[in-house]
């Protein structure tokens, strides 16, 4: 269960966080780390700030995108220490533990960390199926990456000695790259009938995916949307 539990560092910019990260999720179980875009592939620091954990650091795998390293997950959730305009679902960072873990049962989940100095962008938050606060001291609430990745990380092993509490996930969720063609079909079609200016969707397109998330279609119930989607098509072809 753990094996199909994705950490991602987006557009690390210290190579030592990279390899403190690798040791915070080893000293939890967790072994999958995705690397987005870092600004220098890990190095000597990184190797000697994983001290026990270079096996993770080794395996870790170096992809150009976020929507790249999270394609093949059926949940992502995504950290945000900024309040958004456009509020997204929330987690605690205990229910985040429990989620993951309980998803974990079927499939990979990614939880996705952000850059040191500004985290993670707009358009990368939207991939996510849920955002994720640390409750840290509103007077000082800067965490360094790596104690963020700790925090979590403890959080999902937390979840992970819980398990035997959990009853078996019967729903089978979308992967992010089935979702992610359901809003491109969506979009397109949205244009064609005119609801929205094609190139220029405006927040509409953000507040749909916010609702989709929200309503965690399963892999059955999306389908049915895309079948939807393809029968007005036709229509207006017609």
């Amino acid at each position: 269960m753990l094996e199909n539990i994705r950490i991602v560092l987006v557009n690390t910019s210290h190579t030592g966080n990279i390899g403190s990260a690798a040791r915070a999720m080893k000293t939890m179980g967790l072994s999958d780390l995705y690397l987005v875009d870092p600004i220098t592939a890990p190095d000597g620091k990184s190797s000697a700030l994983a001290a026990g954990a270079g096996d993770v650091l080794a395996n870790a795998k170096i992809v150009d995108s976020v929507a790249e390293a999270v394609k093949d997950c059926s949940l992502i959730v995504g950290t945000s220490a900024r309040s958004r305009t456009l509020p997204w679902p929330m987690l605690t960072p205990r229910e985040c533990g429990l989620q993951m873990i309980q998803e974990a049962q079927k499939g990979p989940v990614a939880l996705v960390f952000g850059r040191e100095n500004n985290g993670l962008t707009n358009e990368e938050l939207q991939l996510c199926h849920f955002h994720v606060c640390i409750p840290a001291n509103p007077e000082y609430s800067s965490l360094n990456l790596a104690a963020a990745v700790q925090t979590l990380c403890y959080e999902i092993r937390m979840g992970f000695l819980a398990q035997e509490t959990f009853p078996e996930v019967e729903q089978e969720y979308p992967l992010s790259d089935d979702l992610e063609r359901f809003y491109v079909h969506l979009e397109k079609t949205l244009a064609d009938t005119g609801f929205i200016v094609k190139n220029h969707p405006g927040v509409v397109m953000t507040k749909l995916r916010r609702l989709v998330n929200r309503a965690r279609p399963e892999s059955s119930e999306l389908n049915i949307l895309r079948g939807i989607l393809s029968a007005i098509d036709k229509k207006n072809q017609s």
